[in-house]
């Protein structure tokens, strides 16, 4: 089951306050990169398990994140690759969709993407929402 992972609605997304903040202590921190379980767009009840990267953290149990495929579809941008895909194959971030991610529905973490990356693909995602505001 996706455990409580669903869509944020415009709104929420331009009420996030996105950062930049790894720290490998167990919770997950924007930066990091986790696996959950990410229903598809259809929402009809199935889904996949996916790496998700960390935008912003919505309060102490809930976090904000995009999900990473290792096709690259339209409007999807690249995050490079990394330890997340043990193939190293690159990865590309989907900007369309941001998911509310309780940290009881994630797994493993212990992956951060480097600041650079994050705060290109940070801004793809914003963009994608209209919202114009820069972290």
């Amino acid at each position: 089951s996706q455990a409580g992972v669903a869509d944020l609605t415009n709104a929420e997304i331009r009420a996030l306050a996105p950062s930049y903040g790894p720290d490998l202590d167990g919770s997950p921190d924007p930066g990091e990169l986790v696996w959950a379980g990410v229903p598809y767009a259809e929402n009809d009840g199935r889904g996949k398990d996916r790496p998700v990267l960390i935008i912003a953290r919505i309060d102490a149990r809930t976090t904000a994140g995009c999900a990473l495929s290792t096709k690259h579809h339209p409007g999807f941008v690249s995050v490079g690759s990394g330890g997340w895909d043990a193939e190293g194959r690159e990865s590309f971030l989907a900007t369309d969709r941001v998911l509310r991610v309780p940290e009881d529905a994630m797994r493993r973490e212990g992956h951060v993407l480097p600041r650079d990356r994050f705060v290109d693909a940070l801004a793809a995602v914003m963009r994608a929402h209209g919202v114009r505001r820069q972290p």
